[in-house]
């Protein structure tokens, strides 16, 4: 006979898996679009880029953050964390009493169905955990007040980041200025004056410059063989110019020594 359940009815369960307690996933789409994907893959894999040569910051995305242990409805999953003076191994999910910390900086690429929240309850969850900087980008430019915007941490409450004068705004934790270049996101790293790229992109862009270094070579090879031809035919030239010469000086003092013995010819008595 089956069993019938009522909304009352309760079933006696304790998870035996700290994953059962808190999940890795909280059945949410990682992004609004494949726009919002692209950029949000971009975005990771810049920052991953900048920072690989330190081995003590972790950058995730899109991971469930548990704020309060034993409670897993107190959770959270920015798009974008950084967080500083850990270690960077994959994670499952970021608790943040057993980090001892929470992140140093997180983002929230807004849309349609998340501006509200990221614009509300996620910035006050941020703000009330003392996250230093929370930035946020709306890619359609459709639902935020600006398209980017960022906010730091002062006494306990978001302050927002002016732009400078190149447009930037300045994540400060990070040293790194968000920027838009044509609507999308960029990040550009004052202290090395360059903007930031991803691994792929570096390597693209030192394969370009080493294909370029090699045709610039190519020409140099080809322009020094053309000036060292060019060198041989003035050289061959002055030669033939020099035999020429001796030709002519040959010529002449053969005339002059024919025209003498006419002279002397023409004065010896008859």
């Amino acid at each position: 006979m089956a069993r019938s359940y009522s909304k009352d009815t309760s079933i006696s369960y304790v998870p035996t898996d700290d994953r059962d307690l808190y999940p890795s996933e909280d059945g949410k789409p990682v992004a609004a679009s494949d726009y919002h994907l692209r950029l949000l893959i971009w975005t990771l894999q810049a920052l991953e880029a900048h920072f690989e040569q330190n081995p003590e910051v972790y950058i995730s995305g899109d991971i469930m953050m548990y704020y309060r242990e034993g409670d897993p409805r107190k959770s959270i999953s920015p798009d974008v964390l950084v967080c500083f003076g850990i270690n960077p191994k994959m994670r499952l999910t970021y608790k943040t009493w057993e980090e001892g910390k929470v992140p140093d900086f997180v983002m929230e690429f807004s849309s349609k169905s998340t501006y509200d929240k990221d614009l509300g309850e996620k910035m006050d969850v941020y703000a009330s955990l003392g996250i230093q900087n929370y930035f946020l980008y709306d890619a359609e430019g459709l639902y935020l007040p600006s398209p980017l915007m960022g906010f730091t941490l002062v006494d306990g409450v978001y302050v927002a980041v002016s732009a400078d004068e190149r447009g930037g705004f300045l994540a400060s934790v990070l040293d790194l200025d968000f920027h838009l270049r044509d609507g999308e996101i960029a990040i550009y790293d004052p202290v090395a004056d360059e903007w930031l790229q991803t691994l792929a992109e570096k390597e693209a862009a030192r394969a370009a410059n080493a294909e370029a270094r090699a045709e610039q070579e190519t020409i140099a090879r080809e322009n020094a063989e053309t000036r060292a031809e060019q060198e041989a035919t003035r050289a061959a030239n002055a030669e033939t110019r020099a035999e020429q010469e001796a030709t002519r000086a040959e010529n002449a003092e053969a005339e002059v020594a024919q025209l003498r013995e006419e002279l002397a010819r023409l004065k010896a008595p008859s």
